[in-house]
């Protein structure tokens, strides 16, 4: 059984990875995260406060990993 973490997604990244991400740990679509983010930004304003935050606090997948031999 595969433990699923919430990590910066590498090969699903549009600006830094964070949505890719939250979409791989959820099951869903990026693109729909990424649209939530947006109409966040645009309406509430909050989106652009809570994308930082999750960009600061969630790993990267390649942390932890040497990425040079």
């Amino acid at each position: 059984m595969e433990i699923n973490k919430l990590q910066k997604s590498v090969t699903d990244s549009k600006l830094s990875g964070v949505c890719g991400g939250i979409g791989k740990f959820f099951g869903i679509d990026s693109f729909i995260v990424r649209t939530f983010f947006l109409l966040s930004c645009l309406f509430l304003g909050s989106g652009i406060f809570i994308y930082a935050t999750l960009y600061l606090m969630i790993p990267s997948e390649i942390d932890g990993y040497k990425v040079f031999s």
